[in-house]
C-alpha cells in the first residue's frame, strides 16, 4: 500500500512541490509532479531541516554521496513513464528519496544501495514512512536484482562510462533505462535507452549532468 496523503503535510510552507509551476512549464507530467508534492524531502537529508531541503540543488547525505536536486529527480522519473502497475529498479539508493517518489507511481520499487551505512539509513525512512511497496537491497547494482525483475523501467542515479548490458537484459520489451553516462567528476549525458525487442534498443540523450561515480564491489 502505498503511503497516505494528509491534507496538512501538502499544504506545510516546507512540504510545497519544489518550484512547481517551473517544472510544469519543462513538460512534466502531472504524475510526477503529483509524487514529487506528496513526499517529504526533508526527512531524506541528515539535517531534515526545511529550511534547505526544498531549494532546487542537491544536497550532501554523507560518505561522499549527494540527494540529487529535485528538478534531476522529477525528469528521471519522467523519462522513466512510470505507469501503476509497473515493477521498478533504481541503483543506488542513497537517501531513499528517488525511491519514494518512485513509490508513488509504481507497483513495486526494487533499490539497491552498495554503502551499507545508506542502505540502512535509507531502508529505515522508508518503512518509517510506510512505503511498503519499496523493497531496499545492500550490494553491488550492476548487474540489477534478477528476483524483482524483469523491470517496465531502471533508474540509476550514479555515472558510469557505459551502459551496462546486465540491466538492459533485466529490461522488460518497451521497458526504459535512465542513467548518466559519462566519465566520473565531470559532465555526464543523462541518457534514455529503450528496450524495443529482445536484444536491441534505441538510446538517446536528453540533457548533461553531474552525477556521484557508479560505485562497484571490490570482491
Amino acid at each position: 500500500m502505498r503511503p497516505p496523503t494528509r491534507r496538512h503535510d501538502r499544504h506545510h510552507p516546507g512540504l510545497r512541490p519544489v518550484r512547481c509551476q517551473c517544472f510544469r512549464k519543462q513538460g512534466l507530467s502531472e504524475r510526477v509532479l503529483e509524487a514529487m508534492g506528496q513526499t517529504k524531502r526533508h526527512l531524506f537529508i541528515p539535517e531534515r531541516s526545511c529550511s534547505i531541503a526544498y531549494a532546487d540543488r542537491p544536497l550532501p547525505i554523507g560518505l561522499g554521496q549527494t540527494i540529487s536536486q529535485p528538478f534531476i529527480v522529477a525528469l528521471m522519473t519522467h523519462l522513466a513513464e512510470v505507469a501503476p502497475d509497473h515493477v521498478v529498479l533504481e541503483v543506488g539508493t542513497g537517501s531513499g528519496y528517488q525511491a519514494a517518489i518512485l513509490a508513488h507511481l509504481a507497483r513495486k520499487v526494487c533499490t539497491i544501495e552498495i554503502v551499507p551505512q545508506l542502505a540502512e539509513a535509507a531502508a529505515k525512512t522508508l518503512r518509517d514512512l510506510a512505503y511498503d511497496n519499496v523493497s531496499v537491497r545492500l550490494g553491488d547494482g550492476y548487474a540489477g536484482w534478477p528476483e524483482c525483475g524483469p523491470f517496465d523501467a531502471i533508474v540509476v542515479t550514479a555515472a558510469l562510462g557505459q551502459l551496462p548490458p546486465p540491466l538492459i537484459e533485466r529490461l522488460k520489451v518497451g521497458g526504459r533505462l535512465i542513467m548518466p553516462v559519462g566519465p566520473a567528476y565531470t559532465i555526464q549525458q543523462l541518457s534514455v535507452v529503450e528496450k524495443i525487442a529482445p536484444g536491441k534498443t534505441t538510446t538517446r540523450a536528453v540533457g548533461l549532468v553531474r552525477f556521484v561515480p557508479f560505485t562497484r564491489s571490490q570482491n
